[in-house]
C-alpha cells in the first residue's frame, strides 16, 4: 500500500510540473498574435490577412430631381376570372431651385407605377417665378376640383403649410410662404394639383 501511495504522489508531481510549463508556452503564443491588436508583423495566420487599407467606395451621384410620393393606392378590379389588382401613385418631383411637377402612374407592379410617376411629373414640370430670397412676389389663390387653396409670401416665417401642399412648395425650393387650405377636401393629388396652378398664375 505504501508503494501504490509513493508511486500516485510522484505522477501527480509530474502532471502539476507539466501544467506550469504549459502555461508560459500559451502566454507566448496568445503575444506572439493578438487579434484585437491586429496580429504581429509576420501574420503567420492564413486566416486573418492584414488589411494594409480598405478600399474607398465611390461616391453616388446625387439625382437631378428630388422626388416623394404623396398617394398611393390599389385599385381592385373584378374581372369574370377573378380580382385583378392594380397600383396608382401620385408624385411630386422637383429640383428645390424653381422646378417642380405632379405626374400620376399606375401599373400592376408598385415600381413600375412609381416610375412612370416620376416619368409624368418630369414631363408636366413648371418654372416657378421667384425673387433672390426664393420667395413667391405676390399672394395668389387657386381652386381646382374641389381643392381650394391660398398662399401669401410670408418674410421670417418660413414655410408654413399642411399636407401635400407643403411638399409642393418644399420640392420647388419655395421659402418664407404660408399656405391655407381652405376646401375640406382631402385628396392629396388634388391639393397638389391646385398649388400647381396657383404657382402657374404667378408674375414677377
Amino acid at each position: 500500500m505504501a508503494e501504490e501511495t509513493t508511486t500516485n504522489t510522484e505522477l501527480e508531481t509530474e502532471t502539476a510540473n507539466e501544467v506550469v510549463v504549459s502555461v508560459p508556452e500559451k502566454v507566448e503564443a496568445k503575444e506572439a498574435f493578438d487579434p484585437r491588436r491586429g496580429g504581429n508583423n509576420n501574420n503567420k495566420n492564413p486566416r486573418r490577412p492584414v488589411r494594409r487599407g480598405a478600399p474607398r467606395r465611390e461616391e453616388r451621384a446625387k439625382p437631378e430631381y428630388a422626388q416623394k410620393i404623396i398617394s398611393i393606392r390599389r385599385v381592385t378590379r373584378v374581372m369574370a376570372g377573378g380580382r385583378r389588382f392594380n397600383f396608382s401613385v401620385a408624385m411630386v418631383a422637383g429640383n428645390k431651385a424653381g422646378k417642380v411637377g405632379v405626374g400620376i402612374g399606375k401599373a400592376g407592379d408598385t415600381q413600375l407605377a412609381i416610375e412612370k410617376a416620376f416619368r409624368a411629373a418630369k414631363k408636366d414640370m413648371i418654372q416657378v417665378t421667384m425673387d433672390e430670397h426664393n420667395r413667391i412676389p405676390h399672394d395668389v389663390s387657386m381652386k381646382y376640383s374641389s381643392s381650394e387653396i391660398m398662399m401669401m409670401p410670408s418674410p421670417g416665417r418660413g414655410l408654413v403649410a399642411g399636407s401635400s401642399v407643403r411638399t409642393v412648395l418644399e420640392l420647388a425650393g419655395i421659402k418664407d410662404i404660408t399656405a391655407k387650405v381652405f376646401s375640406r377636401s382631402k385628396n392629396k393629388l388634388n391639393n397638389a394639383r391646385a398649388t400647381i396652378e396657383a404657382l402657374k398664375k404667378l408674375r414677377a
